[in-house]
Order: structure tokens, then C-alpha cells, then sequence
């Protein structure tokens, strides 16, 4: 036996293996049962071609064990096995994989699954063991050959027995130190949690040891066949149900599962769930979005957020494709190409669903866009109306009418020639329904949407319309119906008294309406903010500048109208000024904006109940 040094820059890139490349080292079982699913694969390949094998497929198994007292983890296959040579040039030489040649050297390979590409996965058990020894018997030798190596010094080869072909790779970890609990990998429930976690699918029985009825009986441990992948026949709307609770910790059945197989220049199938309800942390920069991601059975990453974009970030579910490039470690995608057209795909059915929920089930679909309505209008606002073809007909607004409307059902009751989708924004429905302007338009016979949400109103400015027609505030100053003739003459002639107010109250405007019913003022906007949008951009930070330009509408059938225009005078309008100040202040709570100056309206009042 001679000691033998890798063949390449052992210690530099046998390092790069270990501390660089991957970044969980809980992995490490990944890929050697992904190598044993290889040398299992290439052995029924040849079998296919080489009847004097024998080989049946049920027979072929992977067994995990391990051994508390020794500190090992052993892995074993009964797979296509490695010679002297073999282990000598796959184990010896760093980089060179075993299994990418086997495919090169096999091109019409169509049953076997091989994973295998890069030839570091092994050295992934570095990360866990001080030392590792693989004894293998090859399908074409009679003798068998231990392999052993503790690291970046080289390895041993030496004749050794083995009765039956195929691999056992045994680890012996590592001693615990302050940073890693490498024990923490010999407990039975551990190592069925990250076979379970990364190689449920693998297409062989991966058994171990259990104690059953005081019996120790081999347990298999993996799914092998993914719910996704089975006959749509055989899998009940409760087995997807069952499937979904557990996989994604719902304590609630998904309002919808969307399944799809899709086949072309990049093949994938999905499994994907929308939720009934959005989790504690959904809309808080906490939450990470993503599908799980598979490649050949095996998981790649439990959150490829490249395959959802943001407004579906609360879909959960599996993709599962064999033609994505992975990188070295298996962890992370290399050609982007791919998952962005896996994720186009994606989007264009989710939609799809999506609108036939809207249509087919409109209570289940009002369900859902209370709870995740928000990232479709958030989607649309973000993007500055690039996504709005993508999103439009998923929106949902109150109406007038009573109900949740679409755009696409509000455009279809337009009974005249208006080009004009008209709303109301306001704190509440209440609210809204209280609004001069939004009595007005209704009683005129036209529909009013109702913005009670802050996002609706940043979403349709940033649409700028929707099938050619525009949105217009009922609370615009451009909105308002036009005046009767009365009405602009008081205008005209009062204009010294609306100047004064105006410029006490430092606002855009002033005017006097007779379209206010009963209400003695209201305030409209003039320009791109609303009212509402004040409101919420004062809110956030660094916006407590923000502005509407504020147009207050003061009631021609009031009795305020003659009180304002006795309390005119040339040399002393201090008196107009208060009253004036008081109608603005009124306007503003009507608004559910905040008083500007408290204090000083305060005074104002009591001094006017004081006379």
C-alpha cells in the first residue's frame, strides 16, 4: 500500500471543496446518495444491453447507517461498483466526474438518471469527517479495492474483500468543537430530516435501520416517486391537500392547486399552491418568496426566487426540471436563460388560473384578493404600469353598485359615451358614499369605484388608463359639475372675498359650488396628488412636504354663503379670515386630513362661542 497525493492542487483545491464551494455542510448526504443513485443507474443502463447481469430494478437500494460509539455515517449502494483504476481516477483526480463520462461515453442514455456532472460532490464529506474510506467492488472484478483519505494529505488504495459488488463509503466525523455539532448527524431522526429534506425523490429505495414492534426492520425513508410526477388519477384533491399542509406548514387547505407539465426548449413539471390566506409575515421584508427547486429528484434550493416575480411571491410550490444547468455545488443556478424561461411560463399560468377562479368562483376569488390583492396592485404601482397588461383584469374594486367589480365589468356597464371611469378615495366606503361630489355623480346614473384602499389610487395613476379610457377623481376640481349661471356670477362678482380667503388659507383655490347638496364645503384637488395620496405620502418618511393643491368649494345654497359675504370689508377682515379658517379646518377632518394648527383653531372657536 503506497500513499498517493491528488492529482491536481490537492491542498488548495481539496480546500476550495470544503470551505468554499458549499454553504451547508448538512449537504454532504446529498451528494453521496446522489453518487450511489448514479452507480445504481449505470449498473440497470448496462444491464438493459447485458442480459448475463441479471439485474432487476426492485433489487437496487441505498442504505444509510451509522454508529454512535465508532462516530460513523456509512453510506452503501449496490450499484455498478469502481475497480482500482476507477477509484483511482474518479476519487484520485479532484474535478473528474465518474458519471459525466459514463454519459459522454453513452449518448443514447434515456431510463438512467444520472446526477452526477462535476465530480466534487464526494469531497463534500470532507466538510463533516476527519476520514473517509470508500470500499468498492466493481460489477466486472472479482476483487474489491478500500479507498481512504483524511484530506488534503492524498490517499491510500489496498486490495481489501467484499462479498458482494457495489460501494461503502464510510464517514468518520469530525469532533465537535464550539462552532459545529458534528454528533448532531448520528441521530436517527436527523439523518431521515435531510434525506427527507433533499432526496425524498430519488428514484431507488433509501433504507435504514429501524426499530419496529422491538423489531429492527429496514425502513425505506424516501418517496422516490414525487406526488407531482404521479398519474393525475391516482392523487385525490385531498392527497394534494395533505401534501401541501405538510410541505408548507399551512394549517388550512390551498384555495387553489395548479399543476402543470410543460415540454419544449426547457421541460419542467410544477406543483403550485396559492394559499387561502396570507402568513403572519406575508407583507413584512421578512417574508421570502420562492418555489422549491428540483433537479432529477434531487432539491437544489428550497427558495429559487428567480421563478416568481414579487406581485405572486404568495404562490408555494415544487419545480421540477431536468435541463437547468446547476453550478458546481448543485446549490445555485448557472445559466439564467433557463429559469427565466421556466418563470415566464410560470407567470403566464398562474394568471391564467387566476382569471378562471376570478370567473368561475368570483367568492373564492374575492377571498383571495382580500388577502393577497395588495401584491397585484403593488405590482402594477412598482413597475410604473409596465405590468399593468399582465394585472389589469386581476384588480378588484368596490362600487357603487354594491359589489366588487373588475375594470373589465365596470367598462361593460358604461350604459353612454363616456370615456371615463370615475372613483372616490377615502378612508372608508362610509366615507366615500358621504362625499357631495361621489352623490353627484351617482345621481347623474354614472358608477363610482370606491378607493378605501391606499393602493388603489397609486396603482390606476401609475395604469394612466385602462382599454383607452381614463380614470378620473370625482374630487377633482375639473370633475365637479358645472355651475348654473347664478353660481359663476356670485364667482365673479366676489372675487375680493375668495381672494382673501385664499390667500388666508395659503391653498390653490377658492370657489363658491352649488353642486355641494347640503354641505356647507368641500374640499377638490387640482393636480397629480389627491387628498388621499397626501395622506399616505405624509406618512411616510421624508414626505411630510407633500401637498395636494387644495381647492375648497364653499356652498352657494348655505346659509355660510351669506354670513361669508356680510363679513366682507375693505379695511378689516380679520372676522372673515376666522370664519374662513374654521370652514377650511372643518373641510380637512371631513377629508380625514389633520388639522394644521390645533391651537389656533382652537381659539378661534371659543372666541367665536364666547360672542
Amino acid at each position: 500500500m503506497k500513499k498517493k497525493e491528488f492529482k491536481t492542487e490537492s491542498k488548495k483545491i481539496l480546500n476550495m471543496m470544503i470551505n468554499s464551494i458549499y454553504t451547508n455542510e448538512e449537504i454532504f448526504l446529498r451528494e453521496l446518495i446522489s453518487n450511489a443513485s448514479d452507480a445504481l443507474d449505470k449498473l440497470y443502463y448496462r444491464s438493459l444491453t447485458d442480459k448475463k447481469l441479471n439485474i432487476k430494478k426492485e433489487d437496487l437500494k441505498i442504505k444509510v447507517a451509522f454508529n454512535k460509539v465508532d462516530k460513523t455515517i456509512t453510506i452503501s449502494d449496490n450499484g455498478i461498483g469502481m475497480n482500482e483504476s476507477e477509484l483511482e481516477n474518479n476519487l484520485g483526480t479532484i474535478a473528474r466526474s465518474g458519471s459525466e463520462l459514463f454519459k459522454l461515453e453513452n449518448k443514447d442514455l434515456n431510463d438512467a438518471n444520472i446526477i452526477g456532472q462535476f465530480g466534487v460532490g464526494f469531497y463534500s464529506s470532507f466538510m463533516v469527517s476527519k476520514k473517509v474510506t470508500v470500499l468498492s467492488k466493481s460489477i466486472d472484478s472479482d476483487k474489491a479495492y478500500l479507498w481512504e483519505s483524511e484530506g488534503e494529505n492524498g490517499y491510500t488504495i489496498k486490495e481489501d474483500s467484499k462479498d458482494d459488488f457495489g460501494t461503502i463509503i464510510t464517514l468518520y466525523l469530525k469532533d465537535d468543537d464550539d462552532n459545529h455539532k458534528y454528533s448532531e448527524y448520528l441521530d436517527e431522526f436527523n439523518l431521515e430530516r435531510i434525506i427527507k429534506k433533499y432526496s425524498d425523490y430519488i428514484v431507488y429505495p433509501i433504507v435504514m435501520d429501524k426499530e419496529v414492534d422491538k423489531k429492527i426492520s429496514e425502513i425505506t425513508i424516501n418517496s422516490m416517486i414525487p406526488i407531482w410526477k404521479k398519474d393525475k388519477k391516482s392523487v385525490t384533491d385531498e392527497d394534494y391537500n395533505n401534501f401541501y399542509k405538510d410541505r408548507f406548514y399551512d394549517y388550512e387547505n390551498p384555495l387553489k392547486v395548479i399543476k402543470s407539465k410543460v415540454e419544449g426548449l426547457v421541460s419542467y413539471d410544477a406543483l403550485l399552491f396559492i394559499p387561502s390566506h396570507a402568513q403572519g409575515d406575508y407583507y413584512s421584508k421578512e417574508y421570502e418568496k420562492g418555489l422549491e427547486l428540483y433537479s432529477k429528484g434531487v432539491l437544489i434550493t428550497n427558495r429559487c426566487e428567480d421563478l416568481l416575480p414579487d406581485y405572486f411571491s404568495f404562490v408555494k410550490g415544487i419545480v421540477d426540471s431536468e435541463d437547468i444547468d446547476l453550478n458546481i455545488s448543485r446549490e445555485t443556478l448557472q445559466k439564467n436563460h433557463q429559469v427565466k424561461a421556466i418563470a415566464k411560463s410560470i407567470e403566464t399560468k398562474i394568471k391564467k388560473e387566476l382569471l378562471e377562479l376570478e370567473n368561475d368562483n368570483r367568492e373564492e376569488y374575492e377571498k383571495f384578493f382580500k388577502e393577497f390583492g395588495g401584491s397585484i396592485k403593488y405590482g402594477i404601482y412598482s413597475s410604473f404600469g409596465m405590468n399593468k397588461e399582465l394585472l389589469s383584469d386581476l384588480l378588484l374594486f368596490n362600487s357603487s353598485n354594491g359589489k366588487k367589480t373588475t375594470l373589465k365589468e365596470y367598462v361593460e356597464r358604461i350604459s353612454n359615451d363616456s370615456k371615463k371611469i370615475y372613483y372616490a378615495a377615502g378612508e372608508s366606503i362610509d366615507k366615500i358614499k358621504m362625499m357631495p361630489q361621489v352623490e353627484n355623480m351617482i345621481e347623474k346614473g354614472n358608477e363610482v369605484l370606491f378607493f378605501n384602499d391606499y393602493l388603489d389610487e397609486f396603482t390606476i395613476k401609475a395604469m394612466n388608463g385602462y382599454n383607452d379610457l381614463t380614470f378620473c377623481n370625482v374630487q377633482d376640481e375639473h370633475e365637479d359639475t358645472e355651475d348654473d349661471e347664478e353660481t359663476k356670477k356670485a364667482n365673479e362678482d366676489n372675487k375680493d372675498i375668495l381672494n382673501v380667503i385664499k390667500e388666508t388659507l395659503n391653498i390653490k383655490d377658492v370657489k363658491f359650488s352649488d353642486n355641494l347638496r347640503n354641505h356647507p364645503v368641500s374640499l377638490t384637488t387640482t393636480g397629480d396628488i389627491s387628498l388621499e395620496m397626501e395622506k399616505v405620502l405624509k406618512a411616510m418618511p421624508n414626505n411630510e412636504g407633500v401637498k395636494a393643491e387644495k381647492v375648497m368649494m364653499i356652498n352657494k345654497n348655505h346659509p355660510i354663503y351669506d354670513k361669508l359675504i356680510s363679513l366682507y370689508n375693505k379695511d378689516d377682515n380679520k372676522e372673515l379670515k376666522d370664519y374662513s379658517k374654521v370652514l377650511y379646518n372643518m373641510a380637512l377632518l371631513i377629508n380625514g386630513l389633520s388639522i394644521e394648527n390645533p391651537n389656533e383653531l382652537s381659539e378661534i372657536v371659543c372666541d367665536m362661542i364666547a360672542k
